[in-house]
């Protein structure tokens, strides 16, 4: 049965490469996943994807070129004005789409060439939210599974309410959590869990009682 927080999408984007998780698609992505998977009906042929580190943007990117032969430039200060300047010309002459992922929008960046500029601020911006309570839950499960380890069941609901709503936290989270469980021999358990993100500050100790586990199903 799908999960409140996935939306059903026209084509197949649940993996990536060998060394890529699944795509998991909540509110807070879908309708940027929903736009690139649509490139047809793009004004420009160029889009920019904002989004926070960890949030999948880089394997959207990686799925993108792969459905589409799109090109991607994945943070847009890792190449030269110049060279953004030219992809979009290119994207635009060749109908080839191009996707730039950077951590803000252009009306952020300090660019420097005035036919940049003017381009860019054509270019649809599409934004990646902070993850949902839906998507926190299946994310955590998903990057567990990932590194091949299992989750007693009720351990990833039990932090959803209790922790920042943020993929960085998520990421700590986990790789807190892996190297408990691997220190101390025991499996992850909502025991482990509390103690382990309690005492390295990863959960509100406010909320250790009463939250509602995320029910999502």
């Amino acid at each position: 049965m799908a999960r409140a927080s996935q939306i059903a999408l026209p084509l197949d984007w649940s993996a990536g490469g060998s060394n890529d998780g699944p795509l998991i698609v909540g509110t807070s992505n879908a309708d940027a996943v929903r736009y690139l998977r649509h490139v047809a009906t793009w004004p420009v042929r160029t889009a920019v994807l904002v989004g926070p580190r960890g949030s999948g943007r880089s394997l959207i990117g990686r799925l993108f070129a792969r459905d589409t032969g799109g090109r991607v430039i994945d943070g847009h200060g890792s190449v030269s004005e110049e060279a953004i300047f030219h992809a979009w010309n290119a994207a635009q002459a060749s109908g080839t789409p191009l996707l730039i992922i950077a951590d803000v929008p252009p009306a952020e960046w300090n660019v420097a060439l005035p036919d940049l500029r003017s381009r860019l601020a054509a270019v649809p911006v599409l934004t990646i939210g902070e993850p949902d309570d839906c998507l926190a839950r299946d994310l955590i499960e998903a990057l567990f599974a990932q590194r091949g380890m299992a989750l007693a069941p009720g351990v990833a609901s039990y932090i959803v309410p209790r922790m920042e709503r943020s993929y960085a936290m998520i990421h700590r989270i986990v790789a807190a959590l892996d190297a408990a469980s691997l220190e101390k021999g025991r499996g992850i358990s909502v025991r482990l869990t509390r103690e382990t993100l309690l005492s390295q500050g990863l959960i509100d100790p406010d909320l250790l009682e009463g939250q509602e586990t995320s029910t999502c199903r």
